[in-house]
């Protein structure tokens, strides 16, 4: 059964990966079924062995507007939400939305998402913007965000406040230029990549305030080689990017002048 669209934006999908979210998946495909009727839900399950790709089909049997994609095993979070993007250009969708499992992002707040990128390419929701918050974090979670949001928008020269957030949407026209089937980033950076390639292809890049719930149920999938692996790569952009643009102020000086 095909969706009615959202107003401005036309066909969407939302995008929730899963490993192990069986206290969860129903609570959250429930909240984001109400919150927009009109979007459907793809469930992208790694094969978690805790049964959360049995509850997701049997959501699916009870509502036409939620799938399920079975993926083989434990691949991480960047190649889920991949896999999804493939799935919805195949399909014909308008817009995706990335939204994890665990009741951090707020279905409720997804109309404001899907109202903003009626006049943007891609919609970040953003925790560090006026008006979004984070609610029972620890300590060393928001100097962690903060700082590496800090340290990404000063190595990229990119100007958003909350590039590692993972509650965001984009048109699939934005997707399609921005070739991510070369994407090897997972996880935190993932976010980091897609935004940093949005930026770079000059698409309209909005932000809007949103508040994160630290999960109630269920283990953080957060590490430390997450962590690192972000820090890497925007070091290893952020040169490539400087270098390059070096590289052409050079050629295009007169003949003979020197620096």
């Amino acid at each position: 059964m095909l969706s009615e669209g959202y107003p401005g934006v036309g066909r969407v999908l939302v995008i929730i990966p899963t490993y192990n979210e069986a206290e969860n998946v129903r609570i959250i495909v429930d909240r984001v079924r109400r919150a927009v009727a009109s979007a459907d839900v793809l469930i992208a399950d790694d094969n978690s062995p805790d049964g959360t790709g049995a509850i997701a089909d049997e959501l699916a049997g009870a509502d036409t507007q939620i799938y399920v994609m079975h993926r083989a095993g434990k691949q991480g979070l960047g190649a889920a939400y991949l896999a999804g993007f493939a799935w919805a250009q195949d399909r014909g969708y308008d817009a995706v939305v990335e939204m994890d499992a665990d009741g951090s992002h707020a279905p409720e707040e997804l109309p404001r998402l899907l109202d903003a990128l009626g006049e943007a390419d891609v919609v970040l929701g953003s925790r560090w913007v006026r008006g979004g918050k984070v609610v029972n974090w620890p300590l060393y979670r928001l100097v962690l965000s903060r700082g590496g949001n800090l340290y990404t928008r000063l190595a990229l020269g990119m100007p958003l406040r909350d590039a590692t957030g993972g509650y965001r949407a984009y048109r699939m026209t934005a997707l399609e230029k921005m070739d991510v089937d070369t994407v090897a980033s997972q996880g935190y950076c993932f976010q980091v990549d897609l935004a940093w390639r949005a930026h770079r292809n000059g698409f309209r890049v909005a932000e809007v305030p949103i508040t994160f719930a630290e999960r109630e149920r269920g283990a953080s999938k957060m590490s430390s080689s997450i962590v690192r692996e972000a820090l890497w790569r925007v070091t290893v952009w952020g040169t490539q990017a400087r270098t390059k643009g070096i590289r052409e102020r050079l050629r295009g000086r007169p003949v003979g002048q020197r620096g």
